[in-house]
């Protein structure tokens, strides 16, 4: 490996510590839930998931479970009271 290789991974690993250093502007993750896989979004500064219950209460464990996951790297606006 020569060392421009090895100093990029090294400034990848510091990139990584630091999490103040990246915004999400778009994602999805598939969640393997107890009865069934949902998906989570992130799109237009808000999260959003398939479930019914998101469908009623606009926030579900799935999409509080992605705000944990990535805490601090979300817009505040993004989160719920959880």
């Amino acid at each position: 490996m020569n060392s421009g290789m090895i100093g990029k991974i090294e400034k990848a690993h510091r990139y990584a510590e630091e999490r103040n250093r990246f915004r999400f502007s778009g994602l999805a993750v598939t969640i393997h839930g107890d009865n069934d896989d949902h998906e989570v979004r992130f799109e237009g500064g808000a999260l959003a998931c398939g479930c019914d219950f998101y469908g009623r209460e606009r926030v579900c464990a799935h999409t509080m479970a992605v705000e944990r996951l990535l805490s601090g790297m979300l817009p505040q606006a993004t989160t719920a009271a959880a």
